[in-house]
């Protein structure tokens, strides 16, 4: 059994936990500190300030990004030679996380999502550390969704785009979709059922299927029929691929906007 602190359980922390819970961990093994949560799930050690004594198995970074500067300060008190540090804050590089936890025992990035409460989320990983603490890390990655680990740290930022801030994206084009059929004369609330639906079924179908999602696109579309007319609309002159590049641009400069401001603070 592991000794897990969650420093932080906001929406992206809450989530990994009720993850964990779900996929079969103690709640007897995690310690939240948060100064703000009303109530943790039964089992869970819930406290104001990190706590005295021996250092913690893995201790998860949970707090907003623009704190780590204050934040992170006492959390050095649990984190030992044995101790994986995970850092869900965006921007923040592993250099400036090192130089906060230089005693840490292996330091990773985790980029998730809020699926993870289902199981569901990809997650890129980046970090340091050796086999064996890999090893642990994709352990206790795997309860929350399928774990990526990347290349270069570089690439953290276009996966926080991607997979982090890409749920958004995804359900600002359902909204979109409902709208344009409700401007179509469809009733908006069931325009709303019907375009979550599709995209439920979709994402599933292209989940469990071994064709990439350009070629079932266009294996939905029969030449000259209704699917190949909206689709020529979205691919005329690239607009939907740019858009979406375009998207993912602005969030990933602004990771890095982000690590800059947090090495600035350090």
């Amino acid at each position: 059994m592991s000794r897990i602190l969650l420093v932080g359980c906001g929406n992206m922390g809450g989530a990994m936990l009720t993850g964990w819970l779900a996929g079969g961990r103690a709640a007897s093994e995690f310690t939240v500190v948060d100064p703000f949560l009303a109530e943790a799930p039964a089992g869970v050690t819930l406290l104001r300030e990190i706590p005295a004594g021996d250092p913690f198995d893995v201790v998860l970074l949970g707090f907003k990004p623009q704190q780590f500067a204050e934040a992170s300060v006492p959390v050095g008190a649990a984190v030992g030679p044995g101790t994986i540090v995970l850092s869900i804050l965006a921007g923040v590089d592993l250099a400036t996380l090192r130089g906060r936890f230089p005693q840490a025992g292996a330091m990773v990035r985790v980029m998730p999502n809020l699926a993870a409460a289902m199981g569901k989320s990809p997650i890129g990983l980046f970090g340091d550390g050796d086999g064996a603490a890999r090893a642990a890390v994709n352990a206790l990655m795997a309860p929350l969704g399928t774990a990526e680990w990347l290349a270069g740290e570089e690439l953290m930022d276009v996966v926080t785009a991607l997979a982090g801030s890409g749920p958004a994206f995804v359900y600002r084009l359902i909204d979109a979709l409902a709208q344009g059929a409700a401007a179509l004369g469809l009733p908006r609330d069931q325009a709303d059922r019907l375009a979550l639906g599709m995209v439920e079924g979709a994402g599933a179908l292209a989940a469990a299927s071994p064709l990439g999602p350009g070629e079932l696109a266009d294996r939905v579309a029969s030449p000259g029929g209704t699917t190949r007319a909206g689709l020529d609309v979205l691919d005329a002159d690239g607009r939907l691929a740019r858009l979406m590049a375009d998207t993912l641009r602005a969030a990933r400069d602004r990771g890095a906007e982000m690590a800059a401001e947090a090495r600035a603070k350090s």
